[in-house]
């Protein structure tokens, strides 16, 4: 899964505050990708709802998830703590609130592994509702 030194390809970063309606369906699409070389930096920004637990028991199931729980600074700074802790060559940025699907990191990794003059990519969106 991760190079010999332990290191992940890809940093997925996500920030939640109260946002356990979604939640769940969210990291399971994480968790659920095909390609499997990735850490999981998650930073809990001050969460009164339930999402705490959630987290937690995600955290038992799977060690590539890192989880981070701090009182509440705002989506932008939370992000750049968690790209601070990233280790991997590639960050991939998620919502809690957003519905990876399966395929999202291998097709990305592949594109910008054969791709080299591109920096970043992007998807077209789905909108859902409840």
């Amino acid at each position: 899964m991760c190079d010999k030194d332990n290191t992940p390809l890809v940093s997925v970063v996500m920030s939640v505050h109260n946002g356990e309606k979604y939640l769940r369906e969210a990291v399971e699409s994480i968790l659920g990708q095909t390609f499997r070389d990735f850490e999981f930096i998650i930073i809990d920004d001050g969460s009164t709802d339930g999402s705490g637990a959630v987290l937690e028991g995600f955290l038992r199931q799977d060690e590539r998830i890192v989880l981070i729980r701090q009182e509440n600074i705002g989506l932008t700074e939370s992000l750049n703590r968690g790209l601070a802790l990233a280790k991997g060559e590639f960050i991939a940025r998620m919502d809690g609130d957003d519905i990876a699907l399966p395929q999202r990191f291998a097709k990305q990794v592949h594109f910008l592994k054969n791709r080299k003059e591109y920096a970043c990519v992007g998807t077209w969106a789905v909108y859902i509702d409840q």
